[in-house]
């Protein structure tokens, strides 16, 4: 099973990106789930998570702008991008923590699977 992200390219500043990310195979459940961006010349950095209670955490520079939201029903995570920077140019990556199974699920058992990585450019 892999993660696989959509929806990136290249945006105007002020303007709006929405990133998908899915399971690439039929899984039973995400148990929780986040985005994370690797700016040119800077370490991979948390943006937003959500957990399977749908309680979410944002980064400072993202609150107020990006939204993190997950459909159970697809198993899917989606990030919304509002009012984009300059400074969110990155690639961004999706992480999640699946239960592949029911029998995973009840052994509380996941697995931590990452996204290849979507380029986001803001330009000017």
């Amino acid at each position: 099973v892999q993660l696989v992200e959509s929806g990136g390219g290249l945006v105007h500043a002020g303007g709006s990106l929405t990133l998908s990310c899915a399971a690439s195979e039929t899984v039973y459940s995400i148990k929780s789930a986040a985005w994370y961006r690797q700016r040119p010349g800077k370490q991979r950095e948390l943006v937003a998570s959500i957990d399977n209670n749908n309680a979410f955490t944002y980064s400072d520079s993202v609150k107020g702008r990006f939204t993190i939201s997950r459909d159970d029903a697809e198993n899917t995570v989606s990030l919304q991008m509002n009012n984009v920077k300059a400074e969110d140019t990155a690639v961004y990556y999706c992480n999640a923590k699946i239960w592949l199974s029911l029998v995973a699920a009840l052994k509380k058992s996941p697995v931590d699977l990452w996204g290849q990585g979507t380029q986001v450019t803001v330009s000017q």
